[in-house]
């Protein structure tokens, strides 16, 4: 996991270059980059075929040929292309787009023919069907980011580094609930362990309590007397 502030004026291409940086110098694979829409643009798409790294994005329904690509036909491939300008320079990228067609049939109350496109550019996507396939292994990485806001640390300061500290740490109690939730709440057997139940939720309030204890959290102070009448509801 990589993480990393995102400052002023930082672009979509900008905060792209410097993950690939750190790639770079890792002795590491990339088997392909999942993106999202925010980074359909010429310069993502440039510094993606300059790596030579297989990818997927959703596109985005910029101008009237990809509209109209969009709006009618059936599952295939087409060839589409984004033009861009730096410092007076333009130039135009080029890229295949997977227009992947379904049936509602009912979904979100809502019926007809719903159609995604991707630029996609990987020699494990053949039928656009692939494309839609692959690139929703990425939804795992939106339900991490709902998990970890159940059991974020909440603070008034503006340090960046402090707020990041406490993203790493919830992103770190999660990976944690997901191991021991494979190594010791599953029951092995064949095709794959089943796991039992046990939602993050109730893993955060064991931690809890763990630490009230191991703090020695006072829980309640001594009294005199009982409470009055105007304490009870």
């Amino acid at each position: 996991m990589a993480m990393g502030p995102l400052r002023d004026g930082d672009t979509a291409s900008s905060v792209l270059a410097e993950f690939f940086g750190v790639l770079d110098g890792l002795d590491t694979g990339v088997k392909a980059v999942y993106l999202d829409r925010g980074f359909y643009d010429s310069k993502c798409l440039t510094q993606l075929q300059a790596h030579n790294y297989a990818y997927v994005i959703p596109i985005i329904w910029w101008g009237e040929t990809i509209q109209q690509e969009l709006s009618e036909g059936w599952s295939r491939v087409i060839q589409h292309d984004l033009t861009g300008k730096l410092d007076g320079h333009s130039w135009t990228v080029e890229f295949p787009v997977y227009i992947d067609c379904t049936y509602l049939n009912g979904k979100y109350d809502e019926n007809g023919v719903a159609r995604h496109g991707y630029a996609a550019n990987a020699p494990f996507i053949d039928p656009p069907r692939d494309a839609r396939y692959h690139y929703s292994k990425r939804f795992g990485i939106e339900s991490s980011y709902r998990l970890f806001e159940q059991a974020i640390a909440t603070t008034t300061t503006r340090d960046p580094t402090v707020r990041l500290l406490y993203v790493v740490v919830s992103l770190l109690l999660q990976n944690v609930w997901r191991y021991l939730h494979y190594e010791y709440a599953a029951t092995p057997r064949r095709g794959g362990r089943r796991l039992w139940w046990w939602p993050y939720k109730e893993f955060i309030n064991m931690i809890r309590r763990a630490a009230w204890t191991a703090l020695a959290v006072r829980r309640a102070v001594p009294a005199n007397r009982p409470p009055d009448d105007r304490y009870h509801r």
